[in-house]
């Protein structure tokens, strides 16, 4: 089930940004399990990939459609789109391009969809910091090391005490500084440790001591995420979640305890992310399972889609 925060009554599409300005934290396997839940919840999505020359997220969504068709799943799947790097020699006028781009998608899906996810490249960009600008939800995955714990805050070699905010944490507060300004709208930021150990070890405590201090310091969410296991990465392949069917036509392999696992901890994650469910999405849900249950078909994920 997806515990909702505040209803959004601004008629416009809530707008999730998954942001790093480190690779490799999860932030595509994130934004697609976030999309897929909220689809699966009657939500409209779409989804946007900022990453243009990685294009990890786009790859995602089109390995999903192609196995849901090579299959016949019927697979859940959000309007996507991806925008292309401006090509001319002249910054501004390339950053004038991908604004025009990134205006346009949003000005096509912002009134008739519920939630926009954002994924953003892992590097310092123009498009990025955009994304930052406008998110209602700002989801920030890192690695449980002190490596991607660098991106967001320093701390003392000695005692491993925080001593001050980074790079990336600098500029995600000036963004939500700028989005106070001129909207009142706070960004609701969350900090999301991933490829946690499942055995509990002195430097997973310490990190997550670090993340509670700086959470305080500059206002985010901290929450542990996906465990480091190797379902997450067979899914890519296939383009599927850990909310989709354990079965062996949708695995395409036989289910183990290490998908079970997955979709436990990918469905407490969502619990606590809050995400606002609009009503109409809600009833939808709730009629799609009323028809299920009528058709005798077991309703797909019935915790999630649940009130």
């Amino acid at each position: 089930m997806l515990i909702e925060g505040p209803q959004d009554t601004s008629g416009s599409a809530r707008v999730i940004v998954l942001g790093n300005e480190k690779g490799g934290s999860g932030k595509s396997t994130l934004a697609l399990h976030i999309a897929v839940a909220l689809l699966k919840a009657g939500q409209r999505v779409a989804t946007i990939d900022l990453d243009c020359r990685q294009q990890s997220f786009t790859r995602y969504v089109a390995n999903r459609r192609a196995w849901s068709e090579h299959c016949g799943l019927g697979l859940a799947s959000p309007r996507h789109c991806c925008l292309r790097l401006g090509d001319t020699m002249q910054v501004a006028d390339n950053e004038a391009a991908e604004f025009q781009q990134f205006a346009e998608v949003i000005a096509a899906v912002e009134h008739d969809h519920d939630f926009i996810v954002i994924d953003t490249p892992g590097s310092d960009s123009y498009l990025m910091r955009l994304a930052h600008s406008m998110a209602d939800t700002l989801i920030t995955p890192i690695n449980d090391s002190f490596l991607d714990f660098d991106v967001l805050g320093s701390v003392d070699p000695t005692t491993f005490e925080v001593t001050g905010a980074s790079h990336y944490a600098a500029m995600v507060m000036d963004a939500r500084r700028r989005r106070r300004q001129l909207d009142g709208v706070d960004t609701d930021w969350i900090v999301v440790r991933n490829r946690l150990s499942t055995m509990s070890s002195r430097n997973n405590q310490t990190v997550a001591a670090g993340l509670k201090e700086l959470a305080m310091r500059i206002g985010f969410r901290p929450l542990d995420g996906f465990a480091e296991r190797v379902v997450y990465r067979e899914f890519f392949p296939r383009g599927l979640t850990a909310l989709d069917d354990l079965d062996q036509t949708t695995l395409g392999t036989r289910p183990s305890m290490g998908h079970v696992a997955a979709r436990e901890e990918v469905t407490d994650l969502l619990r606590r992310l809050k995400l606002p469910l609009d009503e109409r999405g809600r009833r939808r849900a709730a009629a799609r399972a009323e028809w299920f249950a009528q058709s005798g078909v077991p309703l797909e994920l019935h915790d999630i889609v649940g009130a």
